[in-house]
C-alpha cells in the first residue's frame, strides 16, 4: 500500500472512531406515553402496591381477587423496590409485574427510584403502569416515575457488534397525563438526555474522547439551543490568556488542551450568573507520575466533571430555565511523553500565581488553578462550583455513597447537603483548615500542588488559594462517586453520569432565589 492509501486509511479510521464516540449511544430504547386510569391495559401490566396493598384504579373486582389470592401465596412483602412477576392469572392480561411502594408518602428520589426499577421489569413487549395507587407528596408522578425509567435504562451500546434494536412501549396511566406528557417533554427529557451523553463520554475509551472530540461532543449536544453561546478556546487562546497550568498538564500530549465555555442567558443582562466549573481529563495516566496499571483502564472517566457541567447546562438551556448559567470545562491529557511536566517544575498560572508540580498525577487542580480564577474574574458569578474527580481520599473517606463537599461557608455545606438529598446525588462535607493553606506553601514557588494528609481537603486548599474569601464557592470531590462497580435503580454499572441531577437541582434552587 502506498504512503498516501497508509494515510488515508489511518485518517478514515480515526474519523471512524471518533464518530462512534460522538454518536449518541442507544441508551433507553422506549417509547414512552401517558393515558388515563381507565385506559385498556396491555399484555404486561404494572401496578404499585404500599404495605396495604391497595389497588390501583382501573382494576376489577375480579382482577384485584385473583392477585391478592396470587400475593398471599407467594408471600409477597410491599417493602420498596421489591417486584415479583406473575404469569398466566385469570382474569388478568398474560404478565403482571407487581412492585412495592414503601409505607411512606414518597417524594420525587422515591419515584425516580421506583422508575429505575420499572426498567428493570421482564420482557420486551409494551408495558402499561398503573400510578394511580401511589401515595405521592409530587403533582406529576407518573413523569417522575418516566425520569427514573429512563435513568434506569440506560446501557452503553456504542461499541458493541450486536446491539438491541427493539423499542418497547411504556405506558403510564394515571391522573394528570397532560401534565405529566408536558413536563416530560418539556423538562425532564432534556435531564436524561444530559445523563446519558455524561455516561457516553465516561463510557468511551480514551483513544475517542480527547479535549476535541469530547467538545465535538457537546457542540452536537447544544447546537440550535436558545440563548446559548459556545466558546471553544484552543492552544493559541490558553496561551494568550496565560493558563500555564492547563498548558502545562497537556504538554505530554499529542492532542492541545483546550477550554469550553458554555454561557446561557435566562434571565437579565445584569442579574449575576451561577458559574459551574467542571474538570476535565479525558484520559489521566498519572503524566511522569505514572499510576499502576491495575484500574488505569477506569481514568478514561476523569472527564466526569467537565461532562456533568455540560449537560445540566445544556439540560438548563433546553427547559428555558430562568436564570443565567456558565459552564466552563478545562480540558486535557495527562500523558508521559518527553514533553510532559516533571515533578518539581513550577508552573505560572492565570492570575500570575506561581505553582510547584509535586506529583503530576494531580493533575486535575492544575485544570481549575486556571478555570476557577478565569471563571470569577470574567463571568462575577453569584457562586462558583467546581466539581472533580479529584482525589482517591475522597473516596476513600465516602466511599461510593456520598460526593465530598468542601466550602469555607458551612451553611453553603448544608445547603449542598439538602441538595443532593433531593436529587438523589448524595454529598458530605470534609473540613477546609486555615493549616491546609499552610501546608501547601512552597520553598521555591508561591504554592505547590500537593502535600501530604489528608488530600482531599489539600487538593481544595490548592484550589482555594485562587478564591477571594468573599467570593461564594464550592469544592465537590465526586472521584468515589462517578463509576460504579454495581448498579443502582437509576444508575448503571460503569460510569453513573454523576453530578448531573445534583447541579440540576441546584440551578433550580438559584432560579427561585
Amino acid at each position: 500500500m502506498s504512503l498516501k492509501l497508509r494515510r488515508a486509511s489511518h485518517l478514515a479510521l480515526a474519523f471512524a472512531l471518533m464518530s462512534a464516540a460522538v454518536t449518541t449511544s442507544a441508551a433507553a430504547h422506549a417509547d414512552i406515553s401517558f393515558t388515563s386510569a381507565d385506559a385498556d391495559m396491555s399484555e404486561h401490566i404494572v401496578v404499585f402496591l404500599d404495605e396495604d396493598a391497595d389497588m390501583p384504579a382501573g382494576m376489577s373486582s375480579a382482577m384485584e381477587q385473583t392477585l391478592e389470592r396470587a400475593l398471599d401465596a407467594s408471600g409477597f412483602k410491599s417493602s420498596f423496590g421489591k417486584h415479583q412477576t406473575f404469569y398466566g392469572l385469570e382474569d388478568l392480561p398474560a404478565a403482571v409485574t407487581v412492585i412495592g411502594a414503601g409505607d411512606e408518602s414518597l417524594d420525587r428520589r422515591d419515584l425516580h427510584d421506583l422508575g429505575g426499577h420499572l426498567a428493570k421489569v421482564p420482557g420486551g413487549g409494551a408495558l402499561t403502569i398503573y400510578t394511580g395507587g401511589l401515595e405521592t407528596r409530587v403533582a406529576a408522578p407518573a413523569a417522575e416515575l418516566a425520569l427514573g425509567y429512563r435513568l434506569g435504562a440506560y446501557s452503553f451500546e456504542t461499541y458493541k457488534s450486536k446491539t438491541s434494536e427493539a423499542v418497547r412501549d411504556i405506558i403510564f396511566a394515571g391522573e394528570n397525563d397532560d401534565v405529566s406528557e408536558a413536563l416530560l417533554e418539556d423538562d425532564y427529557d432534556a435531564v436524561a438526555d444530559a445523563v446519558s451523553m455524561t455516561r457516553d463520554l465516561g463510557n468511551a475509551p480514551g483513544l475517542d474522547i480527547y479535549p476535541g472530540s469530547f467538545v465535538e461532543r457537546v457542540q452536537a449536544e447544544a447546537r440550535g439551543i436558545p440563548n446559548l453561546k459556545v466558546t471553544v478556546m484552543g492552544k493559541r487562546e490558553l496561551e494568550r490568556a496565560g493558563m500555564g497550568a492547563i498548558l502545562g498538564v497537556g504538554k505530554g500530549s499529542v492532542h492541545d488542551p483546550r477550554m469550553m465555555i458554555l454561557e446561557y442567558t435566562g434571565a437579565g443582562a445584569n442579574d449575576a450568573p451561577l458559574a459551574l466549573v467542571g474538570k476535565g481529563i479525558t484520559f489521566d495516566t498519572g503524566g511522569i507520575s505514572l499510576k499502576p496499571n491495575s484500574g488505569q483502564w477506569m481514568m478514561k472517566s476523569d472527564l466526569s466533571g467537565a461532562a456533568a457541567v455540560g449537560g445540566a447546562v445544556i439540560a438548563a438551556a433546553k427547559r428555558g430555565a430562568d436564570i443565567n448559567l456558565v459552564g466552563v470545562m478545562p480540558l486535557a491529557e495527562n500523558m508521559p511523553d518527553g514533553r510532559a511536566i516533571r515533578p518539581g517544575d513550577v508552573l505560572k498560572t492565570y492570575n500570575g500565581t506561581t505553582i510547584e508540580v509535586m506529583s503530576t498525577d494531580a493533575e486535575g487542580r492544575l485544570l481549575l488553578v486556571d478555570a476557577v480564577p478565569y471563571t470569577v474574574e470574567t463571568y462575577e458569578p453569584e457562586l462558583v462550583v467546581n466539581i472533580a474527580t479529584l482525589t482517591g481520599s475522597a473516596a476513600r473517606a465516602l466511599s461510593d455513597e456520598y460526593g465530598a463537599v468542601i466550602t469555607r461557608d458551612f451553611d453553603l455545606a448544608q445547603d449542598m447537603m439538602d441538595i443532593g438529598d433531593r436529587s438523589g446525588e448524595d454529598v458530605w462535607p470534609l473540613p477546609l483548615h486555615p493549616n491546609h493553606y499552610v501546608q501547601i506553601k512552597s520553598d521555591i514557588a508561591d504554592i505547590k500542588s500537593t502535600a501530604g494528609n489528608p488530600g482531599a481537603s489539600i487538593g481544595a486548599a490548592v484550589i482555594g488559594t485562587f478564591v477571594d474569601e468573599d467570593q461564594p464557592w464550592v469544592h465537590l470531590d465526586i472521584a468515589g462517586v462517578d463509576w460504579r462497580d454495581s448498579a443502582t435503580p437509576t444508575a448503571p454499572k460503569g460510569h453513573a453520569g454523576w453530578g448531573v441531577r445534583f447541579l440540576d437541582q441546584l440551578i433550580r434552587d438559584y432560579e427561585e432565589k
